[in-house]
This record gives C-alpha cells, structure tokens and sequence, in this order.
C-alpha cells in the first residue's frame, strides 16, 4: 500500500473545486496570482491558500515574471489527471439526470 501514498497525496491536494480550477486555468499557460483571483472571481488571499497547497504537493511551480510571481504546472500528466476527472463526472451527472448507470 505505501506505492499509492504519492497517489493519494496528490489526489488529496486536487480535492478542491478551486484547486481544480487553478490547475484547468493553468494548463492554458503561466498565470500570475492577479490574472487567476480575475479569472476565477475569488479573493486573491482564497487564491494564494490553495496555490501554497498545490505548491507543496508539487503540482505547481513559481517563477519569477517581472515584478511577479507566475505559476504553471510541474508536469502535463496532472492537467490530463484533472481534465479526465472533470469529464468523467460532467458524464456520470448526464447519465444519473437521464436515468441510465454511469460506467
């Protein structure tokens, strides 16, 4: 059992809508602190929590931009771990409003 606890781990720090939000918004490119509190229309504080968690977790990477910090992904495989979540369960709603079993 101890080879899932990355697994785990990391599963644990995407377990937030927002956390995949910031991952969806970051797998379209760099973006600064400002640029995803206005994409996403939370408060920057919200924003910097849940990037200081995917930070630890190693999901995102900080780089200098100017006078500001950009964050992008450490790897692709998280963006297609998330984007597949993301459309497995938009097709388990669609298939539980239709009546039929998800699969």
């Amino acid at each position: 059992m101890g080879s899932y606890a990355p697994a785990a781990e990391l599963l644990r720090a995407l377990a937030s809508p927002l956390r995949i939000a910031i991952v969806m918004r970051l797998d379209d490119g760099d973006q600064c602190v400002h640029e995803l509190v206005d994409a996403l229309g939370v408060p920057q504080p919200l924003v910097s929590q849940h990037l200081r968690v995917l930070r630890g977790a190693g999901v995102v990477v900080p780089h200098r931009r100017g006078r500001e910090v950009a964050y992008s992904l450490a790897d692709s495989h998280v963006a297609h771990v998330v984007r597949d979540a993301v459309a497995h369960s938009a097709h388990s709603v669609r298939g539980h409003i239709a009546g039929t079993p998800s699969t």
